[in-house]
Order: structure tokens, then sequence, then C-alpha cells
């Protein structure tokens, strides 16, 4: 055959049209690695030993069908909720060729991981990280310190307190505040933004008492407890997790504290066994989610349960899959570079309805809802950890409701 310059165009437009279906689908089939970096041990070790069930238990479920036709790997790292720990494990990870990392359990990790991955990218380009967030919460995160390749799946405090002010603003009953927190950066943006919101929408409660608590190292909080009832508050905002609320919860119902607690994680492991029946109409927490969101969500957590005997309640996990797989089904690639362009302002239907990772300060947008703890019924019949209760949505806030803004100068690459 003699190649006319009409064959070989015709030779070269298949070419390229070849290639071109070949990059559109070059991330199909491919195995993506996750490296989870988080506590898996001490205190807070239940809590990532839940999430890495969690991300394998949705790992499988993704597996099976997403838009980008990728397979997810998970690689766990136990940084012992140590910063330093963290950065040693992002070396690690990036050494290994992973090119998504992923934390959430305290902000101060979350801080230093996020400046670290900015800092990776720019003395490795090519070999770019990013960084996806599940519960770090500290506003700074999105705002002062926001980062190109840092994402927030959670919602951060500025939210999660707007949505809390807001329903406390209309109970008349709550007139004296103590404020426990953690002594780190969540714990200190807990009580700043407590302090300010609530200010500004019930300028007449009175705080009045505040304490910060060494993170995860408080095996008796008798004594704080005590403070609380010599304060004669009625009320206590905690942005307490894991441990340190579960033995909060345990020395308040010893020391027969009736007061109520407005919280952001009731529904972790261990809290809701000490809570038992005691906290019953008077613990709130407010979160992206609660235990009886019904649908899909609803048959995910069943089967969680049945699989692994626990309770499943990091929904987050669910919007990392979605938005990931649909950003790679957008740009046709599993490379960092491209995904994170692609998740820029990029909307996915979630548990919670349709949500957003906002463009200007990668925090993703959804509604938040304020639940109270009492007896699991017929309606709302999910009961964690066996306790006979649950958490019942009291208000729902939607994403445009729960959203704040950002102070976020974004610099991009």
């Amino acid at each position: 055959m003699i190649a006319t310059p009409r064959t070989l165009g015709r030779l070269a437009l298949a070419a390229s049209l070849a290639l071109a279906v070949a990059a559109a689908h070059a991330q199909k089939g491919e195995t993506v690695k996750l490296a989870y970096i988080d506590a898996l041990s001490g205190l807070m070790g239940p809590i990532g030993q839940n999430q890495v069930k969690s991300f394998q238990f949705y790992a499988e479920k993704f597996n099976k069908s997403n838009p980008a036709g990728v397979k997810f790997e998970l690689v766990t790292f136990d940084n012992k909720l140590s910063p330093a720990e963290t950065l040693n494990h992002l070396k690690a990870a990036a050494d290994q060729g992973i090119r998504y990392v992923m934390q959430g359990n305290g902000s101060s990790v979350a801080l230093a991981l996020s400046d670290a991955v900015a800092k990776h990218n720019e003395r490795n380009p090519g070999k770019e990280i990013v960084y996806l967030n599940y519960s770090a919460v500290d506003p700074d995160l999105t705002n002062s310190k926001c980062n190109y390749w840092h994402f927030r799946f959670d919602a951060d405090t500025s939210m999660k307190m707007e949505a809390m002010g807001s329903y406390i603003q209309g109970l008349s009953d709550v007139k004296k505040v103590y404020l426990l927190n953690q002594n780190y950066a969540h714990g200190h943006q807990v009580a700043k933004y407590a302090k300010e919101i609530l200010g500004r929408r019930r300028p007449d409660i009175q705080f009045v008492g505040e304490d910060l608590h060494p993170l995860a190292q408080v095996r008796d909080f008798a004594p704080y407890v005590a403070k609380i009832k010599a304060s004669g508050a009625d009320s206590v905002i905690t942005g307490n997790w894991g441990s340190d609320l579960t033995l909060l919860i345990k020395a308040a119902n010893e020391a027969g504290l009736n007061a109520k607690f407005f919280t952001y994680y009731t529904g972790v492991s261990g809290t809701p066994t000490a809570l038992g029946q005691t906290g019953a109409g008077r613990v709130f927490q407010v979160a992206y989610n609660h235990y009886n969101m019904g649908g899909e969500m609803q048959k995910d957590m069943d089967a969680y349960r049945a699989k692994f005997k626990d309770d499943f309640y990091t929904g987050a996990i669910i919007h990392i899959y979605a938005t990931l797989t649909s950003a790679m089904a957008k740009a046709k690639s599993t490379d960092p570079v491209k995904v994170a362009a692609a998740m820029e302002g990029l909307s996915v239907k979630s548990f919670n309805g349709e949500v957003q990772m906002r463009k200007t300060d990668h925090q993703l947008q959804q509604p938040l809802y304020v639940s109270v703890w009492q007896k699991a019924d017929a309606k709302y019949p999910y009961s964690p950890e066996n306790t006979g209760m649950t958490l019942v949505p009291v208000k729902e806030y939607p994403a445009y409701v729960a959203s704040t803004p950002t102070s976020c100068q974004m610099k991009r690459p």
C-alpha cells in the first residue's frame, strides 16, 4: 500500500483519537494508594481503629463502582497524635510513592501536616501530594493558613458554632455557660468562637468559667466537674472528643451534674456507652450527620455494624471517596495536580445531599444538624454501642445557612 498524504492523514487522525481515548481512560482500573496518618494507639487509638475500618469498608464499596473506575488501597501509619511523628510518616508515604494523604484527629497535627505538604510540593515538582482532611476543624486551615493542597471534608468550628449558637439562641433556660476544652488549636478555637458567637446571639448569657486541659492525658475529670458544679453553670460547651469526652461524661454522671452539654463528638467511640440513659434530653451534638440519616447511609451503617460489631460515624469518609472519584473522572487522571484542580468548586451528591468543595478556601459546603441524645424508637431506631439510645435531629441547617465566610488568600501553583 502506497502511503498517500490522505492515508497518512487518516492514520495520524486514528492514532491521535486512540491516544485521546487511552488518555481519557488512563485511570480505569488503576490502583490509588491512600495514606491514613492518625493515632492508632493510646487513649485515642479506638477512634483511629474505627476510622481505618471505615475507610476500608468504603474502599471496598467504591472499588466495585465509581465514576473514575479506579481501585483504592489503604496504607496506615500510627502518628500517636504527634506532629513530629506525622511528618516522619509523610516522608515515608512519599518515599512509597503515595500521592494522597489523609488525617483528621488533631488540628495541631493538621496544621503541621498542611504546611509540610505545601513545602514538599514546592521542592518536588512532579511528585505532588494532596492532603485530604476528614475531621480537623480549626478554621485557620481554610482561613489565615489556607493551602492549595489541603481540602477539608468536615465543617469547621466557625460553621459548627454558628449552627449551635443559633440553636442555643432559642433555649431560654441556657443562662450560665462553662467552657471546657482541650489545650491545643482545636480547643482554643471552640472557646473563642463560642464566646464570640454567643456574645452576639445571646449577650445575656454569662460565661461562668473556662478551662483548658491537656489533650488525651487526663484520666479523671472529677476536679474539672467539681469546678463546673461550683460555678453554677447550667450548660457546658466542649469540643472534646474521644477519651476526653468519654471520661468527662463519666465524671459528670458520677458527680450528679445535670447541666446541658453542647458537643461536637457525642457519637464517637466510647461516649455513647459513657452517657447511657443519664444524658437523655440534655446532651446535644452539632455535626454534618447523625445516626438516623436514612436511605443508603442507613443500609451502610447496618452493614458496617454487622461486619465489624462497631458503629460508623465519620461520614466525611464518604465525602472523600465521592469527591475524589468524581474529580478523577473529571480530570481523566489520578495525577494529584490535575485532581486537585478538578476538586476545586466540584459538587457531588453525598449522604447528606449535594455538597460542594468551595474553590476559594477548599472548605466543603454541606448541611449541619443539631441532634439530642434520647431513647431510640421506631422513627429513630439506630442505637450506638447497644445503649438503647440515639441521636435525634432537632434542627437542620442547609448548606447555604451553615456556610461562613473565609479570609483565605490562596496561593495557587
